[in-house]
């Protein structure tokens, strides 16, 4: 029986797939010309174009047309599922207060995994200083202080060990982020931002954060990221939470 083209180009997608998987095609590398794929696989253009199609979908492939064409290998980023996930969201009707509430739950979680590292001190903590150092110094631009401070959050998820969490709770994260950001944008332009001495909390509570990381206090830890996921304004957005969720992003950003 014969193969139809589009079974065709879903074996050449998975066999790329795997390659970029495994890390036999590493990021930022190019594959080779379709001339030598359509070889190897055995295939003629309209599949292989059609495989490439759906890995560039899938957020694995840039595809350059024209003169200078050619395909550029990325790895899998939590973006990449935070879109997926904002989609099934968004066509559902998920309200962002639900996924404030998802995230607010799972994030603590992944500040005391932080605490729990042996190696928290080598790993973790330079990079969480070196960006709470970045809100400090964008105290007073009230989107950049928004940036900076999702940029820390977003890290104490990237640094808690887990690879699983690293990926789940880093797409719902990811996808908060924008949120945030969209709203911040709102804020600034009507006047609505947190003040200056508002903000000098939440740098505060990050202070406090990085000190129970520190010390390797799990529960002090996770207490006060609650803490401050509850009483951060940042992260409430009352006036904007029972709106649905929507993609504001692409999956590379």
């Amino acid at each position: 029986m014969a193969i139809h083209q589009p079974r065709l180009a879903e074996i050449v997608a998975a066999s790329l797939r795997d390659r970029i998987l495994s890390g036999d095609l590493p990021p930022n590398s190019e594959l080779p010309r379709q001339e030598l794929l359509m070889e190897q696989f055995g295939v003629g253009k309209p599949a292989l174009r059609e495989a490439l199609r759906v890995l560039e979908a899938e957020g694995l492939l840039t595809i350059r047309r024209g003169n200078q064409g050619g395909a550029t290998v990325h790895a899998p980023h939590e973006r990449n599922a935070a879109y997926a996930v904002g989609m099934i969201l968004q066509s559902r009707n998920v309200t962002v207060r639900d996924l404030r509430n998802a995230v607010t739950g799972i994030e603590p979680v992944c500040v005391g995994l932080c605490a729990a590292r042996e190696d928290r001190h080598e790993v973790v903590l330079p990079v969480l200083r070196a960006a709470q150092a970045r809100i400090v110094e964008s105290l007073d631009d009230e989107y950049l202080f928004t940036e900076t401070s999702r940029e820390f959050h977003e890290l104490m998820v990237k640094n808690c060990g887990n690879e699983t969490l690293i990926a789940i709770a880093g797409s719902l994260v990811t996808l908060w982020s924008t949120q945030e950001l969209a709203w911040a944008r709102d804020a600034t332009d009507t006047g609505e931002f947190p003040s200056r001495a508002e903000r000098e909390k939440g740098v505060k509570a990050h202070d406090n954060l990085l000190d129970f990381i520190e010390a390797g206090s799990v529960d002090d830890a996770q207490r006060q990221a609650r803490r401050h996921l509850a009483a951060s304004r940042l992260y409430q957005l009352d006036s904007g939470t029972d709106r649905v969720v929507e993609l504001s992003f692409s999956r590379r950003g």
